[in-house]
């Protein structure tokens, strides 16, 4: 009785592909019951509107705003002292992208990018603490974009949603408000000394960030250059399907919709993305048929532009392993004539 418990504890340690396998029937699940309500076949003919040509558009536009995202997460954990470069960077991030499509979410992606960034960057400390100041970063760039959206249709969006909305966001500011003292004065000599180390790490690099927030601030510029970025382009794939709806809604009804696809009980959001895009969506107007297309046509851009980055990340790996191996050889001292080796 008492190895039952470890061993029911780590039976997804054990057996990976099974928490594969639960989140795979989540977002079946998830769509199941989205087009229970829906009309399937009108959602594919929807769906079939949007060119293949402004679909290839789109995955391109796609990558190249991960391109800012990219500039803004090494501009984070270079800060905070892990030198890496931005060949170095691009690898990191785009196998952390392809990771998100077999992931529980973005968190997951966010894990794999970091594993790979301490076998390059300077400092270990450095890459956790920036990864988790970019990914704030990305939070509040979403916050504000929605807040935006929601301050720009006062007229179309329910009181008591905008409360909600309102209250929710001062809620997090207020956590974030009470986190941060706790990380930066928090009395080291308190904790044993491994876990100490790794604290004191921490503050040098937050410190390193306090001392320079113009960077910081301008990290927040790029990620919300990048996340309304993402909102544009979905915005375009809904007009193309005959979607027309004023940009305001989608600031407010994008950033909401992600949240949710946080939560990891689908695979990458999928099914759970849809139909909140579909719910926030209805009270400005639109079709729920159109908006469910819409969303699965953004989430094959996702899955596009994942595998794409997947196959980038590989290529800049095996590159750079060539041109070690190279640089290796070249430096490589020759090796003593036969004349010298017999005397």
């Amino acid at each position: 009785m008492p190895n039952a418990l470890p061993a029911n504890r780590n039976i997804f340690s054990r057996y990976p592909w099974l928490s594969l396998l639960l989140r795979i029937c989540g977002s079946a699940i998830a769509l199941l019951v989205l087009f229970r309500f829906l009309p399937l076949g009108k959602v594919l003919q929807t769906l079939r509107r949007l060119p293949p040509h402004l679909w290839m558009m789109l995955v391109a536009a796609y990558l190249c705003a991960h391109v800012i995202a990219i500039t803004k997460w090494r501009m984070m954990v270079n800060l905070a002292g892990a030198r890496l470069t931005f060949r170095q960077a691009v690898r990191c991030y785009f196998s952390g992208l392809f990771s998100t499509l077999f992931l529980p979410s973005i968190i997951g992606g966010d894990v794999v990018r970091a594993a790979m960034a301490f076998r390059m960057g300077k400092s270990k400390a450095g890459i956790v603490l920036g990864g988790v100041i970019d990914r704030s970063l990305d939070f509040v760039a979403l916050v504000l974009l929605a807040a935006l959206g929601a301050a720009l249709v006062p007229g179309t969006l329910p009181m008591e949603a905008r409360h909600i909305f309102f209250i929710g966001g001062i809620v997090l500011i207020a956590t974030g408000i009470l986190i941060a003292p706790l990380v930066l004065w928090f009395p080291a000599r308190k904790i044993r000394f491994g876990l100490r180390r790794r604290m004191i790490r921490l503050r040098r690099a937050a410190r390193s960030m306090r001392g320079k927030p113009q960077r910081v601030a301008a990290a927040l510029c790029l990620g919300i250059l990048a996340q309304g970025s993402f909102i544009w382009l979905t915005s375009r794939a809904a007009a193309a399907t005959d979607l027309h709806l004023l940009f305001r809604a989608w600031l407010f009804a994008w950033p909401l919709a992600k949240f949710c696809a946080v939560i990891p009980i689908t695979q990458g959001g999928i099914g759970v993305r849809e139909a909140a895009l579909v719910v926030l969506l209805i009270p400005f107007g639109a079709p729920a048929v159109k908006t469910a297309a819409v969303g699965l046509a953004w989430e094959a851009v996702i899955i596009s532009g994942g595998l794409i980055a997947g196959l980038a990340a590989f290529l800049l790996g095996r590159f750079s392993g060539a041109s070690a191996a190279a640089t290796h050889t070249e430096m490589a001292p020759e090796a003593p004539s036969s004349k010298f080796q017999s005397s």
